[in-house]
């Protein structure tokens, strides 16, 4: 898979809007919420032009019954893939490019506020998510066609991100 970043898309909103409708009747009557998550739900930055949905679910068991149901909506499912308690789904469009993913957990875990501290703590300062921007862009060119040194190249930088998220979004709540 080539790794390609590119400059914000406004139209990704519209994008995550309409299929996370659909996603959410593919897997009802368990979804508590659908968030768009990772860099497409971040104005400001570059990002490879996939659409992450974070669905928060009553239950596992009942999501891994509606594989089918997502299926018909062109979604593989990839089980928990590396995640512990997560069903992931991905699906791609006819060119065979990934254009979705799904991460389902249930409602109260702590990868739901993870992401979406990531997501947000991003949004609230500008600066980070430019130097965030500027780091995936110059992976991407480094590694245009190995997607794991790409992952790997982020990962500390977003392991301290999270975590500076994580004590921000305490610190607010408190507030």
């Amino acid at each position: 898979m080539e790794v390609v970043v590119e400059q914000h898309n406004p139209g990704w909103a519209g994008k995550f809007d309409r299929e996370s409708q659909l996603v959410a009747r593919a897997l009802d009557p368990t979804v508590v919420a659908i968030h768009h998550i990772g860099s497409t739900a971040i104005p400001t930055i570059y990002a490879k032009p996939i659409i992450d949905m974070l669905v928060e679910v009553t239950s596992i068991d009942e999501v891994d019954s509606r594989n089918v149901a997502m299926a018909s909506l062109g979604y593989e499912a990839m089980g928990e893939y590396g995640i512990a308690g997560r069903r992931y789904f991905t699906k791609d469009s006819d060119a065979g490019i990934r254009e979705y993913q799904v991460h389902a957990f249930v409602a109260g875990s702590a990868e739901i506020d993870r992401h979406i501290a990531f997501r947000d703590f991003m949004q609230a300062h500008p600066e980070l998510a430019r130097r965030y921007s500027d780091l995936k862009r110059r992976l991407a060119n480094e590694h245009r066609r190995d997607i794991d040194q790409y992952v790997t190249g982020k990962d500390g930088f977003i392991k301290e991100m999270e975590r500076k998220a994580l004590a921000w979004r305490r610190s607010a709540q408190h507030h």
